[in-house]
């Protein structure tokens, strides 16, 4: 029987003490076990290298001056010896079956990218002030996101690294390279994520910052344009 292909994990963090550990056991709990878990600690200034050490013996870290999480990843992919690649922030969740669920696709179906549903979840320190300032769908989404991908190291190297100038929506960009080339995704219909809300998460520190979302559209509008333009000269 042949072997199963060795999946890499990487996972960014910057000042992630209080969610790190929650975030690496989800991963070591996968019961798709050829997995090689790398964490890449990006300057945190925290108690994030204790927790490090406290999952020594199972996770592989290494550590470089703050540069943003796309260059963490990305500095995770160089160091990833796995056939494919997984992502997790460190504040949230997988299910213990995302991988195995993810390849049965994979090998089944041959698309190159697989995704699967998300489930939010309030952070249970947060107040009830916070909560109410957070919104939280009751519902699980269809998640089109870094942390619910499964890649095949070919294709991710194929659409190259994520941009780390962009300062949110990286994935976004990513993706929308991927789909550039013609590459085939799948979803699954089982929740694959559960995506932690807290008062300090991305998407609240960005929310001044959703111009970039705009200005990726439009930048993948023009390749697109430019794309056409080429074929009917």
């Amino acid at each position: 029987m042949s072997r199963a292909p060795l999946i890499s994990v990487i996972v960014p963090v910057h000042n992630g003490e209080r969610y790190l550990s929650e975030a690496l056991d989800s991963v070591l709990a996968q019961t798709y076990p050829p997995v090689e878990l790398i964490v890449v600690d990006d300057g945190s200034t925290d108690g994030t290298p204790d927790v490090l050490d406290a999952h020594a013996s199972k996770v592989s870290s290494v550590r470089q001056a703050q540069a943003g999480s796309s260059a963490a990843v990305n500095r995770g992919v160089e160091l990833a010896r796995g056939l494919l690649l997984a992502f997790l922030d460190a504040d949230d969740l997988w299910t213990s079956d995302k991988l195995e669920r993810q390849m049965e696709v994979m090998a089944s179906e041959g698309p190159a990218l697989v995704f699967g549903h998300v489930r939010q979840f309030h952070s249970p320190e947060l107040s009830d002030r916070e909560r109410a300032l957070i919104a939280c769908p009751a519902e699980p989404r269809p998640g089109i996101s870094r942390g619910t991908m499964l890649v095949s190291r070919e294709v991710f190297d194929l659409v190259g690294p994520f941009d780390s100038t962009w300062r949110v929506g990286e994935f976004l960009d990513w993706y929308a390279r991927a789909l550039e080339l013609g590459m085939r995704t799948a979803m699954l219909d089982q929740v694959v994520m559960k995506r932690r809300l807290h008062a300090a998460c991305s998407s609240v520190r960005a929310a001044g910052e959703r111009r970039d979302y705009a200005l990726i559209l439009a930048a993948a509008l023009r390749r697109r344009r430019a794309a056409t333009l080429q074929a009917r000269a």
